[in-house]
Order: structure tokens, then sequence, then C-alpha cells
């Protein structure tokens, strides 16, 4: 590809060149079954040029033709007959939307059924279907099998058989299944497959080829074959590291400059930078555990990254503390990553220069280091257990067990912070750490007899000194109404 086009601006020009050829509509009505006639080849080449380019995913100035591009590939799905553009079309839409955009397509369902047709024909037939071969097929489908939605309509159409079947003969096949087995009812699936799992247990023995190797120990990962008994340790425990680095090998560079920064400020950082061993699972699950941090790099190609994925939800499920970074200009955050981080804010590395970006990011972690010395200092102070780390990524419904006493005047500051983490008030726990049940109640007072202006801009103002951030204002009308109940119930002790 580079051959063909040396530099960006000659990408750029190509594409959007031959976007107009396809935006031309009286071409559709001319396109064949086959490649018959000039325009049919003129449209089948320009379509599997855009597919190529959409690939590469590095060029910044994808995202603002994509709207235009969405578009003209729907207007040429919707006419054509011809197998080959379909698959490109569909291969393409499947690289440039996200999650939520491609579950709101019309069209959703009749690309996993129509992928699933295509794979079954290439299959049993000649390995070739209407001039598509089957590895084109196979590598849409990979990127199609890092969709959420279309993980669950695969899981509905019972038919991973069909890609057990293939994996011998097309490596590309064992990525897709890890993709897929992250899902929990292809889980169930795979588990049952008796055979598969002893032809996976067995490879993981003995396969040298590493890249294979980590994709096979990450299917096996995921299905929970081995590492069932494995026990977490406990999140207070002391740590070797401070910090790890989750990330994605395409910013490996931008990720090494982090590193050295953090090194320098004196941090103890974990990354792997290609040095992992033996089982790249149990050393990414051994990194994690042995972290109190989590910086997770965010791109594109960290959310199609399905080792990555399980980095991410590794560190998720070990309820470590995750400082979110953003590495790709204009990326939005979408599917599984999403999830993840929830509302947490994050440092744009494209927004800012570099050494401005770092400045962010130190602060981002003294005030995550700042809280976790305070908690430790109170809970033994207190002798009372307190889980911080689930106030930067918890999701909506998963919440901590309130413990405390009725009579908020009574509440340690392990107990507020408890409390806030309960109700999920990720960013009312920061600003008042520190803060007693006593000193809730003469806030609510303040709060109460003052102008309701003057309030928030103080408290604005706080915010942004003591952990840089602004005010989230649903976050303070859901603390306003649970300390108002608090209150209620205090007063009705009183009256008893």
């Amino acid at each position: 590809m580079k051959a063909v086009f040396p530099t960006e601006k000659a990408v750029h020009d190509h594409f959007e060149d031959l976007l107009r050829i396809l935006s031309y509509e009286p071409l559709y009505a001319q396109i064949r079954i086959k490649r018959s006639n000039d325009e049919t080849v003129l449209v089948g080449s320009s379509l599997t040029y855009f597919l190529l380019i959409v690939q590469m995913r590095n060029m910044d100035w994808l995202s603002d033709l994509n709207a235009t591009l969405r578009n003209t590939i729907l207007s040429v799905i919707d006419t054509t007959t011809n197998d080959e553009m379909a698959t490109c079309c569909y291969a393409v839409l499947c690289e440039i939307l996200t999650d939520e955009e491609l579950k709101d397509l019309k069209i959703s369902d009749n690309i996993c059924n129509y992928f699933l047709q295509l794979l079954e024909h290439t299959w049993n037939k000649t390995k070739k279907y209407e001039h598509v071969p089957i590895i084109v097929v196979l590598k849409a489908f990979q990127t199609l099998s890092k969709n959420d939605t279309m993980q669950q309509k695969i899981a509905h159409s019972d038919r991973i058989y069909l890609l057990i079947e293939m994996c011998d003969e097309y490596p590309i096949v064992y990525d897709i299944i890890w993709a897929f087995s992250f899902n929990k009812d292809i889980q169930q699936q795979l588990r049952s497959n008796s055979p598969f799992i002893c032809k996976l247990t067995q490879l993981s023995r003995r396969l040298e080829n590493k890249q294979m190797s980590k994709i096979i120990d990450g299917i096996l990962w995921n299905l929970e074959i081995n590492h069932e008994n494995r026990s977490m340790t406990d999140k207070h425990n002391t740590k070797e590291f401070d910090i790890m680095i989750s990330y994605s090998h395409k910013e490996k560079v931008l990720c090494k400059q982090i590193y050295e920064e953090l090194i320098k400020a004196g941090y103890r950082v974990w990354i792997d930078f290609d040095q992992m061993h033996g089982n790249v699972m149990d050393a990414m699950a051994q990194a994690i555990e042995q972290s109190n941090t989590v910086i997770m790099c965010m791109s594109e190609q960290y959310r199609k990254s399905n080792y990555c994925r399980a980095e991410a939800q590794y560190a998720f499920q070990c309820e470590r503390r995750i400082v979110p970074i953003l590495l790709q200009k204009q990326y939005k955050p979408d599917g599984w990553l999403l999830f993840i981080i929830g509302q947490l804010l994050y440092v744009d590395f494209n927004k800012y220069e570099f050494s401005r970006a770092m400045q962010m990011l130190h602060k981002e972690l003294k005030v995550e280091f700042m809280i976790e010395t305070d908690a430790k200092a109170v809970g033994e102070k207190e002798d009372t257990v307190v889980a911080h780390s689930t106030a930067y990524i918890s999701p909506p419904e998963i919440s901590i067990p309130l413990i405390v006493s009725e009579n908020i005047l009574e509440w340690t500051q392990a107990q507020v912070q408890d409390w806030l983490l309960g109700h999920n008030l990720r960013q009312m726990s920061r600003l008042f750490t520190g803060c007693n049940g006593r000193g809730l109640v003469y806030l609510s007072k303040y709060i109460k007899n003052c102008e309701s202006e003057q309030v928030l801009k103080l408290l604005e103002a706080d915010s942004v000194r003591r952990i840089n951030e602004s005010i989230s204002l649903i976050e303070l009308s859901c603390f306003q109404s649970l300390l108002h109940e608090q209150k209620k119930l205090l007063q009705s002790m009183i009256q008893r």
C-alpha cells in the first residue's frame, strides 16, 4: 500500500477521487452480477481500494469523510446484486462505524446473516464464491467480530461450529473466535465443545509461534480454562508497581515516551515492550494484580485488540483505578471500552502538546495517589475497610454495600466515602475526601441558606482547585437529594 501511496496526502487525494466516482448514482444501474462491463469493474475496484484504505485507519482525515462515505456505501448496497461489491461494502461499514452506529443500522441483521451465508458457501464449495476468496470474507468477518452487537447475533445463530471447523486451515479464524469468546453465550457454546477445548489446551502447550500462542491462550483465558482457581491479590496489599500502562502496539512509540516521563517522575511503572515470556495472559494478570493504577491508552486499535480488551476487563474485574488517556485524534470511545471507562475524564494527548498533556496526567495521578494515601490513613485509624478503587471504574449498576450507621452525625471520613461510592457519586467522593458526616450536615446547611448561584460558584472553584475537574451538576443534584433523605432520617431518629 505504501508503494502505491507514498504519502498521506496521496492517500487522501485518491480516496476523495474514488468517493466522487462512487457518489455518481447513474453508475449503479450499470452494475452487473459479474465483472462483465467497465462500470462494474470501476465500482468494484474502487470499493476494493476503499477497504484497503480504511483498514489502514491511521489517517486523521478519514473521520471527516465518514458520513459521506457511509451514505455512499449504503446507496451501493441498496442497488447492487454483485456479491463481491456487497462484501466490500459491508466490510467498509464494519471498519468505519462505531458499535452503536452499526447497531442502529436497519441492515445490521443483514450484515451478520450475509457474512454467515457467504462463509458457508465459500467453505463448503471451492473456497471462493462469486469471485470472492474466502480469505477476503474472513478478514471482513474479523472486523465484524469486534462488535458486541454482532457477537450476540452470532451467538443466537448458533453457528460458531462453522468457525471451529475452519480454524485449522485458516489461522485467522482463531483470532475471530477469540473476539467472539468475550460473549457469555458464545463462551458456553465453546465450553460445551469438548474436542475443541482439548485441541486448544494441546496447542497452548506446544505452539512456538508467539502470536498464535497468544491467541490460543487468550481464548482459554476468556473461557476460564487455565485460571479457574486463580486468586486475585487483595487490592489493599502493597503493590510492586504504582502504574501499569495498557496500550495497543500501534501506539508503542508515544507510550514509550509516556513511560519514560513517568519513570523520571519517580513512579514504578510496568509496561510490556514485548518482554513477556511464557503464557502472556498470566503475565498480564500478574502485572495488573501488582499495580495500583492502570493507564488505558485509548484508540481505535486499542478497542479492536482482543488482548487489550482482555487486559482492560481484568483491570476492571480487579477493581484497579483506571486513568484513561486519548492517543488518537477524533476517536470517541465506544463499545466495551466506553462501558469500562464510563464517565471518567481523560487526558487528550492530541489536543495538547506532549509536555502539557503530561502535566495534566501527572495532576490526575497525584489526585489518585493522594486519595489512596488518605484512604489508607483513615482505614488504619478507624479500623474500617474502604473500597476506594471502585470510585473510578464502577458502572452504574455496580455499587458498594452501605455498612454505615443511620445517624449521619456519627459517620467517619471512611464511612462518608463508603456512602458516596455506594451511590456511585465518584466525583463527590474525590471532592469530599477528608469530610466526615458532621461536615456533610454543615455543608447541607450552607447550601440551604446561601444563594444557589454563589454556592455553585464556590463548589466549582473548590472542585477545580482540589481535583482539577469541573463540578458535575448531575452528581451534585443526586448528592443533595440523598443528603436530604439522610437528614430526614436523622430527624425521625431524634423525634423517636
